[in-house]
């Protein structure tokens, strides 16, 4: 038996779509930075006794495309381990499901060290993350602290996650707007498909945010936060550019989302260095540096309860509990 515990991670640089969804092969780079505050704790234990596999998520019975998803890393774990037993699988999220902040990044990658572990495989780093992708692209990140750039490949063994820099050592952190923490109404999976497929966008999306690597790992190792946060900006805002060209067009924005992204920009006019960027829902991470946290959070207090602003500072990776 082991339990792992796995951070989830915000895309400064944003995976939208895949170009093979069966392996979870993204159409571009990503970069990431993993949080301390949002976590999921997994125990998983390979139980002879059992004539299914038992995962449990928050004590609720895991359900449709997530059990699918869970069962095909348990798959792949027994097939490289060579054992047979089912799994029992008892996760915690410590993150507001399917909101809009990566809880899957975090439940996949814990799922896929904590199943490792207890199947007796030790696998490295890269090959946790190559496991974990299998569940979820996102999840490939949640392996390593810090910041992360998730490499596009052209197979399965060639898509995985790597650290730029697992000790942030530098004033970095973001303040978490939890506008909507309810289930979306469009599932991330969803909205990639609909953009892929029907969005004029999406190849000039593709394109853009491939441009964005280098530039982004060259703020990253320079400690630029002002370049750092104008490159995440444009190419959050420019990813959710796609979801309006889509047939039916859709949007993860609600108007508090909108009223927050222009705040953001006004602040910044003021001189703070602040920038916004928001997932697959609609709250808004705003990137700052901690000396300027208070100034920000009482200019968003206007839109916003103080109770839904969390500060959130760089994370670890994989942990074994």
């Amino acid at each position: 038996m082991t339990t792992a515990r796995a951070h989830t991670n915000i895309a400064l640089l944003k995976y939208w779509g895949k170009k093979n969804t069966e392996l979870i092969l993204p159409y571009n780079d990503s970069i990431s930075l993993t949080l301390d505050h949002f976590y999921t704790d997994t125990t998983v234990d390979f139980v002879s006794s059992l004539t299914d596999d038992e995962i449990l998520v928050d004590d609720q019975p895991l359900t449709g495309s997530g059990l699918k998803r869970a069962k095909r890393v348990l798959n792949l774990i027994r097939e490289q381990s060579g054992i047979q037993e089912n799994a029992s699988v008892h996760s915690t999220n410590h993150v507001p499901t399917t909101a809009g902040l990566a809880s899957s990044a975090s439940a996949f990658a814990a799922l896929a060290a904590a199943g490792s572990k207890a199947a007796g495989l030790d696998l490295s780093d890269k090959e946790l993350s190559i496991l974990a992708r299998h569940g979820s692209g996102s999840a490939s990140r949640s392996i390593f602290g810090g910041f992360v750039q998730w490499h596009t490949g052209h197979d399965s063994q060639s898509s995985y996650a790597q650290s730029i820099q697992s000790a942030v050592d530098w004033d970095i952190n973001l303040i978490t707007a939890l506008v909507d923490t309810k289930k979306k109404k469009v599932s991330s999976t969803m909205g990639m498909q609909a953009v892929v497929k029907t969005s004029p966008f999406f190849p000039a999306w593709v394109k853009s945010a491939q441009a964005d690597v280098e530039p982004m790992k060259t703020a990253i190792l320079n400690k630029n936060l002002a370049n750092l946060g104008t490159i995440a900006e444009n190419n959050a805002m420019r990813m959710h550019a796609t979801t309006f060209g889509a047939v039916p067009n859709f949007t993860y924005f609600q108007p508090q989302t909108l009223a927050i992204l222009d705040a953001v920009r006004n602040i910044r006019k003021l001189g703070v260095e602040c920038y916004s960027t928001v997932d697959a829902g609609p709250n808004v991470k705003i990137i700052c540096a901690s000396s300027n946290n208070e100034l920000i959070m009482d200019k968003l207090a206007t839109i916003i309860n103080r109770n839904q602003l969390l500060v959130c500072k760089p994370g670890p990776g994989i942990k074994y509990l």
